[in-house]
Protein backbone atom coordinates (compact mmCIF):
# COMPACT_ATOMS: atom_id res chain seq x y z
CA UNK A 1 0.00 0.00 0.00
CA UNK A 2 1.42 3.24 -1.07
CA UNK A 3 0.80 6.68 0.64
CA UNK A 4 -0.65 7.92 -2.67
CA UNK A 5 -3.31 4.87 -3.11
CA UNK A 6 -3.96 5.57 0.89
CA UNK A 7 -4.80 9.50 0.57
CA UNK A 8 -6.45 9.09 -2.89
CA UNK A 9 -8.81 6.39 -1.65
CA UNK A 10 -9.68 8.72 1.44
CA UNK A 11 -10.59 11.72 -1.21
CA UNK A 12 -13.91 10.69 -1.77
CA UNK A 13 -16.71 11.26 1.01
CA UNK A 14 -18.23 8.60 1.08
CA UNK A 15 -15.24 6.87 1.77
CA UNK A 16 -14.24 9.40 4.26
CA UNK A 17 -16.96 8.05 6.31
CA UNK A 18 -16.84 4.65 5.90
CA UNK A 19 -13.31 5.13 7.29
CA UNK A 20 -15.24 7.72 10.07
CA UNK A 21 -17.98 4.73 11.29
CA UNK A 22 -15.24 1.69 11.30
CA UNK A 23 -13.35 4.11 13.82
CA UNK A 24 -15.17 3.01 15.84
CA UNK A 25 -14.88 -0.44 15.81
CA UNK A 26 -15.54 -3.49 13.34
CA UNK A 27 -19.08 -3.38 11.29
CA UNK A 28 -20.95 -5.63 8.98
CA UNK A 29 -21.08 -4.51 5.16
CA UNK A 30 -24.78 -4.05 5.32
CA UNK A 31 -24.81 -1.57 7.83
CA UNK A 32 -22.14 0.35 6.09
CA UNK A 33 -24.07 0.36 3.05
CA UNK A 34 -27.29 1.41 4.70
CA UNK A 35 -25.28 4.43 6.84
CA UNK A 36 -23.50 5.50 3.53
CA UNK A 37 -26.37 5.27 1.28
CA UNK A 38 -28.87 6.84 3.61
CA UNK A 39 -26.44 9.54 4.21
CA UNK A 40 -25.29 9.85 0.19
CA UNK A 41 -28.24 8.80 -1.49
CA UNK A 42 -25.97 5.45 -3.44
CA UNK A 43 -27.12 2.12 -4.03
CA UNK A 44 -26.10 -0.96 -1.86
CA UNK A 45 -24.05 -1.57 -4.91
CA UNK A 46 -21.95 1.35 -5.36
CA UNK A 47 -21.40 1.44 -1.16
CA UNK A 48 -20.06 -2.36 -2.03
CA UNK A 49 -17.73 -0.43 -4.57
CA UNK A 50 -16.53 2.23 -2.16
CA UNK A 51 -15.69 -0.89 0.14
CA UNK A 52 -13.74 -2.87 -2.44
CA UNK A 53 -11.86 0.72 -3.32
CA UNK A 54 -10.65 1.17 0.80
CA UNK A 55 -10.08 -2.97 0.69
CA UNK A 56 -7.76 -2.83 -1.90
CA UNK A 57 -6.29 0.65 -1.36
CA UNK A 58 -4.98 -1.36 2.48
CA UNK A 59 -6.92 0.74 4.44
CA UNK A 60 -9.33 -1.84 5.62
CA UNK A 61 -9.66 -5.36 6.11
CA UNK A 62 -12.49 -7.47 5.23
CA UNK A 63 -13.46 -11.61 7.05
CA UNK A 64 -16.22 -13.57 6.42
CA UNK A 65 -18.19 -14.69 9.49
CA UNK A 66 -21.52 -16.80 8.26
CA UNK A 67 -23.23 -15.03 6.11
CA UNK A 68 -21.65 -11.36 6.51
CA UNK A 69 -18.51 -9.39 5.22
CA UNK A 70 -17.08 -7.77 8.70
CA UNK A 71 -15.07 -4.61 7.94
CA UNK A 72 -12.50 -3.01 9.97
CA UNK A 73 -10.26 -0.33 9.89
CA UNK A 74 -6.33 -0.87 9.34
CA UNK A 75 -4.46 0.85 11.75
CA UNK A 76 -0.86 1.07 9.61
CA UNK A 77 -3.39 2.87 6.88
CA UNK A 78 -4.21 5.55 9.63
CA UNK A 79 -0.35 5.42 10.99
CA UNK A 80 0.40 6.52 7.32
CA UNK A 81 -1.94 8.92 7.10
CA UNK A 82 -0.74 10.60 10.68
CA UNK A 83 3.18 10.48 9.42
CA UNK A 84 1.60 12.82 6.62
CA UNK A 85 -0.33 15.30 8.40
CA UNK A 86 2.79 15.26 10.71
CA UNK A 87 5.39 16.11 7.83
CA UNK A 88 3.21 18.60 6.59
CA UNK A 89 2.79 19.86 10.09
CA UNK A 90 6.27 20.35 10.73
CA UNK A 91 6.96 21.82 7.67
CA UNK A 92 4.73 24.79 8.47
CA UNK A 93 5.46 25.46 12.21
CA UNK A 94 9.08 25.76 10.99
CA UNK A 95 7.87 28.49 8.81
CA UNK A 96 5.27 30.01 11.09
CA UNK A 97 7.95 29.81 13.92
CA UNK A 98 9.89 31.60 11.51
CA UNK A 99 7.79 34.29 10.79
CA UNK A 100 6.68 34.99 14.27
CA UNK A 101 10.51 35.45 14.99
CA UNK A 102 10.45 38.12 12.22
CA UNK A 103 7.37 40.02 13.30
CA UNK A 104 9.15 40.29 17.18
CA UNK A 105 12.56 41.75 16.00
CA UNK A 106 10.23 43.87 13.54
CA UNK A 107 8.51 44.88 16.75
CA UNK A 108 11.49 45.48 18.90
CA UNK A 109 12.96 47.49 16.00
CA UNK A 110 9.89 50.00 15.66
CA UNK A 111 9.60 50.14 19.70
CA UNK A 112 13.66 50.93 19.94
CA UNK A 113 13.21 53.11 16.99
CA UNK A 114 10.28 55.08 18.73
CA UNK A 115 12.25 55.05 22.25
CA UNK A 116 16.02 56.36 21.22
CA UNK A 117 16.42 60.42 21.13
CA UNK A 118 16.66 62.13 18.24
CA UNK A 119 15.03 59.05 16.31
Amino acid sequence: MGRMQTMDALGDPVRRRIVELLAAGTRPAGELARSVGDAYGISQPAASRHLRVLREAGIVDSEIDGQRRLYSLRREAMDDVATWVENVRAFWDQRLDALETEIARGNRARRDSRTTPGA
